[in-house]
């Protein structure tokens, strides 16, 4: 018992220490119901305060992320779908930003340590520290968000990036003047590169002319060279409408944008232009990872956890068209949602 508790202190103070890492990484914790716990001892805010009945297990779900909860992008929308799951699912919420890839393991080993239930990876570039520590702790369920792997513990969770790449493709396509259009990726994963490839399908299907520029900032989080990347397409190539896959950085090339006339972007995953106002974000591709991830916690519970893939898509509505800015026509909305019909069918691109 007292090596146990030994442990747990020894966890606590790493946890807490990663915020004085080189990562700048932050750790925090938001509880539902929860009683206070090793993890909210250890972390630098907590909230929640009704007294959970013994009888009741308080069920915990972890998040990591490499870049920010408040990136106005992948980061922030990601942490939301977790909040939102959580409230809906009864589970107490703890995640930790601003990571390093080398402390991607560390981390994930920290929240095992503390009796974590789930961790929520929100990336496929967590692969690897995934399954090297759910190959350790049996018990802990892993959910990996665009991941590929199927085991006991860890289930993936992959919204389809074809139908996303086609969304944004011909909305792209219906809304360029200079028949240029721009892509930024963070990392050149498999999911980024799928959605480039359908992007530019897309946007050909709905028109044959347009020339597709591309870039990967090596980073999810590094704004100023998102900034420096969509200067560079503009001033070079001319592109006046752009989609990313690359959380912050995305944040940073609208920041540039804004700076044109007439140049446009396409976010995701969350609703943008549902929550701010933006002269530059035309319309979003929606992700809905928060249904998604609510499937994992019911699986949880239940006790069925493990050894699927929960696709999202169009069909079971983990896929949407998010909010029109007035830079849309009424013309170009109508033909963009015909063509969402048709995606939604399979009869977009045969």
């Amino acid at each position: 018992m007292r090596k146990k508790l030994l442990a747990i202190a020894m966890t606590v103070a790493m946890v807490a220490s990663l915020a004085g890492c080189g990562s700048k990484a932050n750790t925090n914790t938001s509880s539902n119901t929860a009683t206070p716990t090793a993890a909210a001892e250890g972390s630098t805010e907590t909230s929640g305060s009704e007294t959970t009945p013994a009888a009741d297990k308080t069920y915990k779900v972890a998040m990591i992320l490499d870049s920010s909860i408040s990136d106005g992008g992948w980061g922030a929308a990601c942490y939301n779908a977790m909040v939102s799951a959580a409230e809906d699912s009864g589970f107490e919420t703890l995640y930790t930003d601003g990571l390093t890839t080398a402390d991607f393991t560390s981390s994930i080993r920290s929240y095992c340590d503390l009796g974590i239930d789930l961790i929520f990876a929100p990336g496929n570039q967590y692969t690897d520290a995934v399954k090297e520590v759910a190959a350790d702790y049996p018990d802990v369920k892993f959910a990996l968000l665009n991941g590929t792997v199927e085991t006991e513990n860890i289930v993936s969770i992959l919204p389809d990036a074809q139908q996303i790449g086609y969304m944004a493709g011909a909305l792209a396509g219906l809304m360029t003047k200079t028949g240029k259009l721009g892509f930024i990726g963070g990392m050149e994963l498999d999911t980024t590169k799928a959605k480039l490839a359908n992007y530019e399908a897309g946007a050909k299907a709905v028109n044959p002319a347009v020339e597709v520029f591309s870039a990967y900032a090596g980073s999810f989080s590094d704004s100023a060279k998102g900034k420096e990347i969509a200067d560079s397409m503009v001033s070079m190539n001319d592109v006046d409408v752009m989609f990313g896959d690359a959380s912050a950085v995305d944040s940073g090339a609208r920041e540039a944008l804004a700076n044109y006339t007439d140049r446009f972007d396409i976010g995701q995953p969350s609703d943008i232009l549902a929550t701010q106002k933006s002269e530059v974000v035309i319309g979003s591709v929606v992700t809905d990872n928060a249904t998604m991830l609510k499937l994992c916690m019911e699986d949880l519970k239940n006790g069925t956890y493990g050894n699927k893939t929960i696709y999202g898509n169009l069909s079971n509505g983990s896929l949407s068209v998010g909010t029109f800015s007035d830079k849309v026509t009424d013309d170009i909305k109508t033909k963009y949602l015909e063509y969402i019909e048709q995606i939604k069918d399979g009869s977009f691109i045969k």
